[in-house]
Formats: C-alpha cells, structure tokens, sequence
C-alpha cells in the first residue's frame, strides 16, 4: 500500500505541471504577440532611416550636382548596382557577356553588381547604351 505522504506529494505535482501548463500558454502567446510588435516596428525603423538616408542624400548633393552640369557637357548618367543586374537578367546574358558588349572584364561587372565598386564615366556611357538594347540586338554585338 502506498504511502499516503507519497500520494500527495504525486497530486500536487500533477496539479502544479496542470496550473503551470496554463500559465505557460498565455506567456507563450504574449511573447509572440510582442515578438511580431517588435519586428513589426524594426521594419518601420528601417524604413524610416531609409528615407532619411535618401532625403539626406538628395539634399546633399543637389548643390554639387549643378556645378558639375556646368562644367561638364555631356548629361549627368545616374549608376544603380540592381539597375544593372536587372538590365542584365532582362537581357538574358551572364556577367561574361556584359563584360565582352561593354569592353570590360567579367570580374568588374560582377563588383559593380556586387555594389563593391562603381564604374567610371567611360563605362557608365556604355552601361547606359545596353540600357537602351533590345536582346537581339546584344546578341548580334556580342557575335560581332
């Protein structure tokens, strides 16, 4: 026969593991309920710095921006490491062939893509003339 000092002591560890096992759920449900607040208002934060960043940005560079115009006489050609990936996947052809259409090494169109570096002004004249290809029309200067 049991012991009747056992017994209980068993009961009242089962009911404790019964209340706990409620309280457990609805701390579980507030912490995911807190976790997605959270993400939610990282996502805000970054979105926000963001456009703090391009205001920033746009600002800063507006006055220099038409010292150079003046200087210069040829147009103001704007470089986007995406832009060019995308123009690249548009066009169906690997980094090898942008490389050979634009005179340049394979290894720089993977850094500009890469945003690891920019391309100098000769380069962007020739980015900005396959922005306006069609895919034959780049695969016919590639066999050229």
């Amino acid at each position: 026969m049991p012991n009747i000092g056992t017994v209980l002591k068993q009961e009242i560890a089962r009911v404790a593991r019964k209340e706990m096992r409620g309280e457990l759920q609805q701390l579980k449900k507030t912490v995911t309920q807190y976790r997605s607040q959270i993400a939610q208002l990282k996502r805000r934060l970054q979105a926000l710095e963001q456009q703090v960043r391009r205001q920033g940005r746009g600002g800063g560079r507006a006055a220099p921006a038409v010292a150079v115009d003046d200087e210069d006489e040829g147009p103001q050609l704007r470089f986007s490491a995406k832009g060019l990936a995308a123009q690249r996947k548009r066009l169906g052809l690997s980094a090898a062939s942008v490389a050979r259409i634009l005179g340049v090494s394979a290894l720089s169109v993977y850094k500009w893509e890469s945003g690891k570096t920019r391309p100098r002004a000769r380069q962007l004249e020739a980015i900005s003339s396959l922005r306006k290809m069609g895919k034959r029309e780049a695969l016919a200067k590639l066999a050229a």
